[in-house]
């Protein structure tokens, strides 16, 4: 089990605080739409914008369901959900925030390597294979970030998955192309950050 004290509330809190809609809103912006709507890996997406995609754990631990919150209602009933929340970067530029909640039942067989991903991306272990299939994907936004959650089916066993995009994300840079340069570089000459639309 992983707990320290950089997985304070305070670092994740924007997880707790998403406005989430029952439908895409009309003000998405078209470039982040297509982000939003990514059916395949996130990582795999993300590295076509910079040379090396890292993940820092923050918190990786069994909860119950009271601690779920509103996530109960998207997750079947369980006496415990394995809870992973981490951070991401490009070349070391923090890029997302995600949330990775897994009922206990989901974890068997050679699925209980999920309990030991730690610093791996968690597509690459879900894509690995064709035993995944994405039930659902819902857009959020919390001031002026955007985020998504994915309900997804590992062999038909649910696990919900929370992105919230940072600001420095190419999920925001209208005129980036993939493999020219990594946002890194283009940060390095002095760019201004990015801001969200």
């Amino acid at each position: 089990m992983i707990d320290s004290p950089k997985s304070s509330s305070k670092a994740f809190s924007m997880l707790n605080m998403i406005q989430w809609w029952a439908m895409e809103p009309h003000n998405l912006p078209q470039n982040i739409a297509n982000w939003l709507d990514e059916r395949g890996s996130m990582t795999q997406r993300f590295e076509q914008y910079c040379q090396t995609v890292t993940v820092e754990p923050q918190r990786q631990q069994f909860i119950t369901q009271q601690a779920l919150g509103d996530e109960q209602a998207l997750l079947p009933a369980s006496q415990r959900y394995w809870l992973r929340e981490v951070r991401m970067f490009g070349d070391g530029v923090p890029w997302l925030e995600g949330r990775t909640v897994i009922p206990e039942q989901t974890l068997s067989g050679s699925d209980r390597g999920l309990l030991d991903l730690n610093t791996t991306p968690l597509g690459r272990y879900l894509f690995k294979d064709n035993r995944l299939t994405r039930d659902y994907i819902q857009i959020g936004r919390q001031g002026e970030l955007w985020a998504r959650r994915s309900l997804l089916l590992l062999s038909g066993n649910p696990l919900l998955l929370t992105e919230v995009f940072l600001p420095a994300s190419p999920v925001y840079q209208i005129d980036l192309f993939p493999n020219r340069s990594s946002l890194c570089e283009v940060k390095a000459h002095g760019a201004q950050q990015p801001k969200c639309t």
